[in-house]
C-alpha cells in the first residue's frame, strides 16, 4: 500500500503542505501512542541532513510522547480528510480515544513507529535536537500573539530517516 521514496522525491510545497493541509505529529509505539494535528512545522537541510521541525506545547497530551520517544512520524492527508485532522487538533488523547472517534487505521513503520493508512505521505524521524521556545529571542514582538498563555512550544528538530507515499 505505501513506497518508500527518497526525501529529495518529495515535490510538494512545504508551505501548503504544513501550513494549510495540515499533518498528524505521532509518537509512541502500537500499545501506547498518541497524535496531533500541527499546522506548524518546517522542513530543511540541518547539520547535513534532511530534518523536519516540529512545535508542541508542553500541556500537549503528545509532548509527554515526543519526550519518552526518540522518533515521530508526521502524516499527512488529502483534503477528504480534513475532519479527522480537525478532531485530532481540538481533542485531547488524555480525554478521547483519537482513533476510536475517528476511524483512523494506525499501521507500524519497520522501527515500529506509528503512521495511519489514510495518509497519503508519512516523514518518519528520529529527534536529534530540542529547544524551548524563548520570548526572550523574539525580534518580531507581534509573535507574542500567539501566546497569550505564555505556554510556549518545544521545538523538535528530527532527522528524516525515512519517506513513505501511497501506491496509487
Amino acid at each position: 500500500m505505501f513506497t518508500e521514496i527518497s526525501v529529495n522525491k518529495i515535490q510538494e510545497n512545504p508551505f501548503h503542505l504544513i501550513g494549510k493541509q495540515w499533518m498528524l505529529i505521532t509518537a509512541g509505539d502500537k500499545k501506547n501512542f498518541n497524535t496531533m494535528t500541527a499546522a506548524w512545522g518546517a522542513f530543511g537541510f540541518l547539520w547535513n541532513l534532511p530534518v523536519t521541525h516540529v512545535y508542541v506545547r508542553p500541556q500537549r497530551h503528545t509532548y509527554d510522547f515526543m519526550e519518552s520517544n526518540d522518533h515521530y512520524t508526521l502524516s499527512f492527508f488529502d483534503k477528504s480528510h480534513k475532519n479527522i485532522l480537525t478532531y485530532c487538533g481540538s481533542h485531547s488523547g488524555k480525554n478521547y480515544d483519537k482513533i476510536k472517534e475517528t476511524g483512523l487505521l494506525p499501521l507500524e513503520t519497520n522501527l515500529g513507529n506509528i503512521y495511519f493508512e489514510q495518509a497519503r505521505l508519512v516523514i518518519e524521524c528520529k529527534k536529534i535536537y530540542f529547544e524551548d521556545i524563548n520570548p526572550e529571542n523574539f525580534v518580531d514582538r507581534l509573535i507574542q500573539r500567539n501566546y497569550p498563555n505564555k505556554d510556549y512550544h518545544r521545538m523538535y528538530v528530527g532527522k528524516v530517516i525515512n519517506c513513505y507515499t501511497k501506491e496509487i
